[in-house]
């Protein structure tokens, strides 16, 4: 563990305090002699800021108004406070007009959060009227005005000084995107389960506890959901079937966006998350492996306008977010959470690009997943922007545009914009997903488009790369694998919303039974089927993407938007390892023999032409016969074969030749292969065959023909004959 910062005893309120005037740099920034503190606010009246001893008193032990000219530069209230440094609790006051139909809603009787506060005091409690910046028992809503203090119930930022931590030579493993295997993971539900077995679970350290496991797995790149501090508590529902209050689990409503949450670090000092946050990045960076946050910059956790005042709000609500331009009252929720910040206003474009920087020069994490980041490319008008937007600031800031940026192409609006980000990002692929899912269920009509997914979707992003295309079957969002084959419906009673939440459709089929079953033919073919998405995934050109605990046959039980529940359906039951060993060994093999294979991982697109002079295609498409793929609607099988040389790449060294069938059609079908001079088929993969016969250590010789079983995946290497 590092040496922190050293903890300032805060000054009671007995000890004068000197002051100077400050400067407009926003946050709280400590230095030797103490401590500046700045905050923007266009429309503020006044503004105070207040120091508190204890992070639990309701009385500030120092209350400084700030002068209009003095300590204000431009729109940025400034002050420096001498005497104070890291550890210090604080909070700020704005006067001003409180006019919701108005876009206003100034209430200083809330102490509010600095939005670039590094660490938060999350004590914050959701149910007490008092944070509310309008009176909860009045007909009027929030029209009336609240003058209950909310200095007891709701949180205070800290003063943190990042420029004491020693990061002892960290570097970053910057793995290239074409190596890339992404694994999407939540810090608290990966290690929460009793079968854990881990010492601090639910946590950053749980997750190091497990380093192994992600090493044998072969995965290269750790992607969190959020880490920004938010209110576990924020869900006001309950669950109908048990009577417990349910929980904002994953914490896609952030309360700040420099802040690291305190809820997966144990035995810490108020404050001290932040540094063991970066012991954890520093530990995954010795051993290979790289981080990425999925970052929340599309609403916040203030709701809509019923909801809290717990910062924006109440700093500049008409800045900070998108307004209904007919009646101000109400906001524009593209987020689907409430409220849309105005992402594409100066003050909140440098606000999330600091926030950006931040994480990437304090916290050396090495890319960021963008939830619902269409919001991000809309103007104030909600607007389609791309290349004009923040998202093209973003890719080609001199301090973010190396690290691995990923949208979700999407938001709760309607807009989607897949393949129309601007150059430098990755995309989840959200046609990759709903492709494979189809043509695994047996849909007719997909096989042309199939084609199209596993080539790296050049119709998307012909103008970028392979990797830019995120391929994935399972994220957070949806049904796990062994879900996928396991229902036809979701199964969301649980989330106290009528079921109504989450997706309906999630082109899943259960094959026969709704739900577990314990008949042996049954649980074959649905673990048949995820060996199958597995398999197509990893020979897909782009970047694949698993779900944590898909590894070991998960289950949420068909619940498909498990972001409330924090229980054993949504903790990651280690047990599962050992019992379903053949899903595990079989994740792990195939992660292998794509790292082994330069020819699924091309730096470019496929041409479809013979460049190399050996008769052979860098990609051509088959059927039963060779070169004759049946492209029909009601066609349910396609084989394909990558050549092993890449003349488009230099200096890459001579691959085998790989040809994979993929049958979906429920009889056996008799390949033909291509013949190939000097060289024969091994087989390497058939996901018809039990465990350890589906993936073979050793390939087999099988010459030109092979029968591929229904719903079966075959992969087959060239090898040279003796």
């Amino acid at each position: 563990m590092a040496d922190y910062p050293v903890q300032y005893n805060n000054p009671s309120p007995n000890t004068k305090l000197k002051t100077k005037r400050g400067y407009p740099r926003l946050g709280a920034t400590p230095d030797d002699t103490g401590v500046n503190f700045a905050i923007f606010s266009r429309h503020a009246e006044k503004v105070i800021l207040e120091l508190y001893q204890h992070h639990e008193d309701s009385t500030p032990s120092h209350r400084f108004e700030l002068h209009p000219i003095h300590n204000k530069t431009g729109d940025i209230w400034h002050i420096y406070v001498y005497g104070i440094g890291h550890g210090q609790y604080y909070g700020w006051r704005i006067y001003g007009p409180y006019e919701p139909e108005n876009g206003k809603r100034f209430n200083h009787h809330k102490l509010l959060l600095d939005p670039y506060a590094k660490a938060i005091v999350n004590n914050f409690d959701w149910n007490s009227t008092s944070v509310y910046g309008y009176d909860k028992n009045s007909p009027l809503k929030d029209l009336s005005f609240s003058i209950e203090d909310s200095v007891k119930n709701s949180a205070k930022s800290i003063v943190i000084d990042d420029s004491k931590y020693d990061w002892k030579g960290d570097t970053h493993p910057n793995i290239p995107w074409e190596n890339t295997i992404i694994y999407e993971m939540h810090v608290r539900l990966f290690t929460m389960h009793p079968n854990a077995k881990v010492k601090n679970p639910g946590t950053f350290l749980g997750i190091l506890e497990k380093l192994n496991h992600l090493k044998e797995l072969g995965v290269t790149t750790i992607e969190l959901m959020p880490i920004f501090e938010f209110n576990f508590d924020a869900n006001d529902r309950i669950n109908p079937i048990t009577g417990e209050k349910l929980k904002d689990v994953w914490g896609y409503n952030p309360l700040g966006f420099f802040a690291v949450t305190g809820n997966y670090s144990v035995g810490m000092k108020l404050g001290e998350q932040v540094f063991l946050f970066k012991d954890f990045v520093k530990e995954m960076h010795k051993n290979g492996l790289e981080v990425i946050l999925d970052v929340v910059y599309n609403h916040t956790g203030e709701g809509n306008e019923l909801g809290p005042t717990i910062s924006f709000r109440g700093i500049d609500n008409e800045i900070y977010y998108m307004l209904n331009p007919e009646n101000k009252r109400y906001y524009l929720n593209y987020s689907g959470c409430g409220n849309t910040l105005n992402c594409n206003h100066p003050v909140v474009k440098e606000m999330i690009i600091d926030s950006l920087r931040y994480w990437a020069t304090e916290m050396h994490v090495d890319g960021f997943r963008f939830d619902l980041a269409a919001v991000l490319g809309r103007t104030p008008e909600g607007k389609w922007i791309g290349d004009l937007s923040l998202l093209k600031d973003i890719s080609e800031d001199p301090i973010l545009h190396n690290l691995k940026l990923i949208a979700e192409g999407w938001d709760a609006a309607g807009g989607y914009f897949l393949g129309q980000f601007p150059k430098g990002w990755a995309e989840w692929n959200g046609k990759y997903r709903d492709t494979v899912r189809k043509f695994i269920r047996g849909d007719e009509g997909t096989v042309l488009e199939l084609a199209k997914r596993i080539t790296g979707s050049p119709d998307l992003y012909s103008k970028k790369e392979p990797h830019a295309s995120i391929n994935f079957i399972t994220c957070h969002d949806g049904f796990t694998l062994r879900d996928l084959v396991s229902y036809n419906h979701k199964h969301n009673e649980e989330n106290g919303e009528d079921n109504k939440d989450g997706a309906d459709e999630n082109y899943s089929f259960n094959y026969g039974v709704e739900g577990e079953s314990n008949d042996p033919e049954i649980i074959k073919i649905r673990k048949q089927q995820i060996k199958n998405f597995v398999a197509i995934l990893m020979v897909s050109q782009g970047t694949p993407m698993i779900l944590m605990g898909d590894e070991m046959f998960r289950t949420q039980y068909g619940n498909n938007n498990t972001y409330c529940q924090d229980n054993e359906k949504t903790w990651l039951d280690w047990s599962l390892k050992e019992k379903h060993y053949d899903i595990f060994r079989f994740f792990k093999k195939m992660i292998e023999f794509r790292k082994k294979h330069h020819a699924l991982r091309r730096k470019h697109f496929f041409t479809g032409k013979d460049l190399t002079g050996d008769g052979i295609a860098d990609i051509s498409w088959h059927g039963v016969k060779p070169y004759q793929p049946d492209w029909g609607y009601h066609s349910h099988s396609i084989a394909f074969m990558i050549s092993g040389t890449d003349f488009l790449c230099e200096k890459v060294e001579p691959d085998n030749d790989i040809f994979v069938i993929l049958n979906q059609w429920k009889e056996p079908l008799n390949f033909t292969l291509p013949f190939l001079h000097g060289k024969t088929w091994f087989r390497v993969v058939d996901t018809s065959k039990d465990s350890p016969e589906d993936f073979l250590d050793e390939p087999e010789q099988i010459g030109f023909t092979y029968t591929a079983m229904p719903r079966s995946s075959v992969i087959l290497i060239s090898k040279e004959t003796k």
